[in-house]
């Protein structure tokens, strides 16, 4: 089973690395491809903090503007270079995600949601009133660099920093941290009650997730070349819950197979008015009506409650002992 996963690791990651080579030149192609890493890295930082978390997020468009924003200022107003602005971009929004996360430790459930709403509704704002940092209406553009000009080259460098990415989240996950998510997403009296520091723990996944959040709004504003205050609005914020949702739940491999959905669909649907809400709203209720655990659990994919392998033997008096049982997991 864990030899399968690998060879389709490798292979996912092959794919990834010759898609350029297979697609050629062409800007709109290589544009999708680009827009499914982005939101590849936000849906897997978004399912950390509610999928295995369980900390609700209607707002996370707002990191992503910030990321965007502040790797537009970094490289613009203050001449940052590509490898310190990036960086950077995801140290300002997880400063952010820290003063977010702060307070809201101690709401929970449909507060907590409300309370990420508005903060996904003010940034926005903030952005195109704020002229003499962001530029208001008019944006913000920035150049790559300039070994990275052109499309053809850039787009490696996405493939790489979302396969690192992603290999950190994978590690965050399986570490004592990340059991103490899972832990304080099953029961928070049961966490707490085995020495589980609440108040920490929940920060440190609004400061995790926005760090990761805001990376990705950095790649997209260096691969558009330009960010302005409408391109992270609360459309965006629903589009990366429903990616989670639609790929599943506590899943990386569903982060991704939702991105790829989320953004490939939009492009077929473009020509007819009204069709795309129309498609991803059925999608994402069909799901959940058959497969509440999202398509990564139809796909074999899914972990969440693996059956344990059966120990048979015999007593002293030849009868058979059975032992096993369910393991409870994350999906990673």
């Amino acid at each position: 089973m864990l030899g399968n996963k690998r060879v389709w690791l490798l292979l996912f990651v092959l794919l990834l690395l010759t898609y350029p080579l297979i697609i050629g030149k062409s800007g709109y192609f290589m544009t999708i491809f680009v827009m499914i890493m982005i939101y590849s890295i936000g849906a897997m930082a978004l399912n950390l903090l509610i999928g295995y978390g369980g900390q609700i997020s209607v707002g996370h468009a707002g990191f992503l503007a910030i990321g965007a924003y502040a790797a537009a200022i970094l490289s613009s107003k203050f001449g940052f270079p590509f490898l310190v602005a990036l960086p950077l971009a995801g140290v300002v929004t997880g400063i952010v995600g820290l003063v977010i996360g702060l307070p809201a430790i101690r709401l929970s459930g449909q507060f907590l949601a409300v309370a990420t709403l508005g903060f996904g509704l003010s940034v926005p704002q903030l952005a195109l009133n704020w002229n003499s940092l962001t530029n208001g209406y008019s944006g913000m553009a920035l150049s790559r660099p300039s070994l990275m000009a052109s499309d053809s080259q850039f787009i490696y460098a996405v493939i790489i920093i979302t396969i690192f990415i992603t290999w950190l989240l994978y590690n965050i996950l399986k570490s004592r941290m990340g059991r103490a998510f899972v832990a304080i997403r099953e029961s928070e009296i049961a966490a707490q009650a085995t020495g589980i520091d609440l108040s920490f723990y929940k920060t440190i996944m609004f400061v995790i997730s926005a760090f990761f959040t805001g990376l990705a709004g950095g790649l997209y504003a260096y691969w558009i070349g330009f960010v302005s205050p409408n391109d992270f609005t609360m459309v965006t914020s629903f589009l990366l819950l429903g990616m989670i949702v639609v790929g599943g739940l506590a899943s990386i491999p569903g982060a991704v197979i939702g991105a790829i959905i989320f953004t490939v669909i939009p492009e077929l649907t473009s020509s007819f008015i009204g069709l795309t809400n129309l498609v991803l709203g059925c999608a994402i209720f069909l799901i959940i009506l058959f497969l509440p655990k999202g398509l990564v659990s139809g796909l074999g994919l899914l972990q969440g409650k693996r059956k344990s392998r059966l120990l048979v033997g015999k007593n002293k008096e030849g009868k058979v002992l059975k032992s096993g049982g369910v393991a409870k997991d994350v999906n990673v």
